[in-house]
């Protein structure tokens, strides 16, 4: 090589270097670049937010989070994820979380042992044996009671039955009408409740086997015979409106002229900003003598199947599964926490709806979380409506949501 060339090519390559520092991108700097994860955190991303920080120092990394319709990014995994445009991390439903794991979408991930999640809890975040979540927080439908109408909370359907007697509750405009007691039950999520304490279920084999249903067993049937009296001996007719029906149950309990409810713990926010006198409590027992075992609900992390950042995404979900952590969401979104010590902790907070939803979750049961619920929900819309308006029989109703489910099952080809 001739001295001109050699010259040349170092010159090049100093000012190829120059360049580099100049635009303040060292070797040093750029071998210790931070990563960045993105994390969809619809929900609580206002604890995620203003705690994301403590993580970014810990790693040195930089976390980008989203608070983008959760259903829509998990939605959007299948084409997001290839593109290399969606999350590493996501917040999930627990019945989105086995079909999600099933199909390829997300990871397997490890929990944190010092979590000390129960059976049920690891229940909602596995399919096919393996686990696809880190349970977030807990859900379950709770009693609410109106202190300005009742000293203390109803703790049988019996006492319930007797406010239904009760002619201070009586509904103006239908004679021989009562709302002393209201429950939508002709929505599927809030009657499960019923009919599980009755003996029925979804799926068996704790919620795996799609090919045995049990929405049509005798207990169901018994189950969905003891909501058809409610609706055709003392609640008003306006209560077999599925669209109105959850609106007038909020309305009259919060006008003071309902005493006692069931609904889900998202409803006290609304009691809150109405001033409403309320309490909380374990939904009472059931006739026969059984509890209600409404569904377990409440949310997960997961990673995408589509991240190249498996290590840094398992670090978060440690971190925001930690005890530390999980208090912290909860003081500042009131989110029942899934980590056992945590929640054991909110426990003791002196707070009603909080101790009510950790009592009723003792007794509620895991959502089936495998692809063929999506078909329950479409099969066992009117199954209540059907028998509770008199359009059906109650064996005549649950026998075809039954067959509903079974056939669209099959037309899926799961």
């Amino acid at each position: 090589m001739s001295m001109k060339k050699l010259l040349t090519g170092l010159t090049t390559a100093a000012l190829a270097l120059s360049s580099v520092l100049s635009a303040g991108l060292g070797f040093s700097q750029v071998a210790h670049a931070e990563e960045t994860l993105i994390v969809s955190a619809a929900g609580v991303y206002d604890y995620v937010i203003e705690n994301i920080e403590e993580f970014e120092k810990e790693n040195n990394v930089k976390v980008e989070v989203w608070d983008k319709d959760m259903f829509e990014v998990l939605e959007g995994i299948t084409l997001d994820g290839p593109a290399g445009t969606g999350a590493d991390v996501m917040i999930a439903p627990y019945d989105r979380i086995g079909g999600l794991g099933m199909t390829g979408q997300i990871k397997p991930v490890q929990l944190l042992e010092e979590a000390n999640y129960d059976e049920t809890d690891i229940q909602q975040v596995t399919a096919e044996g393996q686990i696809f979540g880190a349970p977030a927080v807990i859900e379950a439908l709770v009693m609410y009671y109106h202190k300005d109408l009742l000293d203390k909370a109803p703790e049988t359907f019996e006492e319930l039955e007797a406010l239904a007697k009760d002619d201070k509750y009586a509904f103006d405009g239908e004679e021989g009408r009562n709302i002393g007691f209201l429950a939508n039950w002709t929505d599927f999520y809030h009657s499960y409740g019923l009919l599980a304490g009755y003996g029925g279920y979804v799926f068996g084999d704790d919620g795996t086997n799609p090919e045995d249903i049990g929405l049509n067993t005798p207990g169901a049937i018994e189950g969905i015979e003891y909501a058809t009296k409610w609706y055709q001996e003392t609640w008003p007719q306006g209560m077999l409106d599925k669209s109105s029906a959850p609106d007038f149950v909020n309305q009259s309990f919060a006008d003071g002229n309902t005493a006692a409810i069931i609904a889900g713990p998202w409803e006290a926010n609304g009691f809150n900003e109405k001033n409403v006198n309320y309490g909380v409590a374990k939904i009472p027992t059931l006739p026969n003598g059984e509890e209600y075992q409404p569904f377990g609900g409440g949310k997960g992390w997961v990673i995408s199947a589509y991240t190249q950042k498996d290590e840094l995404a398992q670090k978060f979900l440690d971190w925001v599964s930690s005890e530390e952590q999980q208090t912290k969401l909860y003081e500042r979104l009131g989110e029942v926490p899934a980590n056992q010590v945590a929640r054991e902790k909110a426990a003791q907070d002196d707070n009603e709806l909080t101790a009510a939803v950790i009592d009723v979750y003792q007794n509620a049961v895991p959502m089936p979380n495998i692809p063929q619920m999506a078909e329950v929900w479409v099969g066992a819309e009117s199954l209540m409506f059907d028998a509770t308006s008199g359009t059906k029989s109650a064996e005549e109703a649950a026998n075809d949501a039954v067959q509903l489910i079974k056939d669209a099952i099959a037309q899926k080809a799961y």
